[in-house]
């Protein structure tokens, strides 16, 4: 995969990508990380890349300009013309990210991402320029170079080599639209705090068993809205709903007897 990030700050991006798994990735040639400093597209000798809004208000804001020219730079290096990349400004008003877009975004082979800063970008860039919109949350930043983080975080993540085991995205949190079950590791006991005694037992079918109860009990204490946005099994339906029915106490079924 080919990822490009126009920014005013590329240094915000030299130590996440310098270390752990991305940059095996990167050194391996899975990825290829290009940072573009939007600064170097100006044409004035301060380098100017912001100026103040038409109507008033307050901030700056980034001129369409230096982003263009920066993205058309970009189209210019692609030897396979028909490789559109996919151009990805990251903003408040995009679409709110989840696992299921970072899904979507690892099946490119090209993403180039727009950091704004300031007050944003120019509305032209957005509507001319951009072909996604993306937000990582209802609440504000400086810019947008965190949210690309993120994303690109997540995204590679799910690419064929980078992680160790194949097996690993597939059990995160939230890619089956649920929340991961709770993990264990060495030793048994710490503090007089012990492993579940079906981790240990080597029932593989035991094992799964109890995976998926806690699969369906901790997004229905943490987050039960997850619950109404999947297709539940048969057998996971059961358990919620046993999970959710009040029990009787002891003195209200003795009650309920004498009546």
């Amino acid at each position: 995969m080919y990822i490009d990030i126009l920014t005013l700050f590329p240094q915000m991006f030299e130590v996440p990508f310098s270390f752990g798994i991305f940059k095996r990735a990167i050194d391996n040639g899975l990825v290829s990380l290009n940072l573009h400093n939007i600064r170097d597209y100006t044409h004035d000798k301060h380098h100017t890349a912001d100026d103040y809004p038409y109507g008033g208000g307050a901030g700056m804001v980034l001129k369409p300009g230096p982003i263009f020219e920066a993205v058309e730079a970009i189209r210019a290096g692609i030897e396979d013309k028909e490789a559109e990349p996919r151009i990805i400004l990251l903003t408040p008003q995009g679409r709110l990210f989840s696992q299921q877009i970072a899904q979507e975004l690892s099946q490119n082979r090209h993403l180039v991402f727009i950091c704004g800063h300031y007050e944003g970008v120019d509305e032209r860039v957005r509507e001319h320029l951009a072909t996604d919109e993306i937000s990582i949350g209802d609440y504000v930043l400086t810019g947008g170079e965190i949210p690309a983080m993120v994303v690109i975080d997540t995204v590679l993540r799910l690419l064929p080599g980078v992680l160790g085991s194949e097996d690993s995205p597939l059990e995160d949190s939230h890619v089956g639209g649920l929340l991961e079950y709770p993990q264990y590791t060495r030793p048994e006991e710490y503090r007089g705090w012990k492993v579940p005694d079906v981790l240990l037992s080597g029932n593989h079918a035991e094992i799964d068993r109890w995976r998926r109860e806690q699969i369906i009990r901790r997004t229905l204490e943490r987050r039960p809205e997850l619950l109404d946005k999947v297709n539940l099994g048969r057998e996971d339906k059961q358990l919620v709903e046993r999970l959710t029915t009040p029990k009787e106490s002891g003195s209200q079924v003795n009650k309920n007897r004498e009546s």
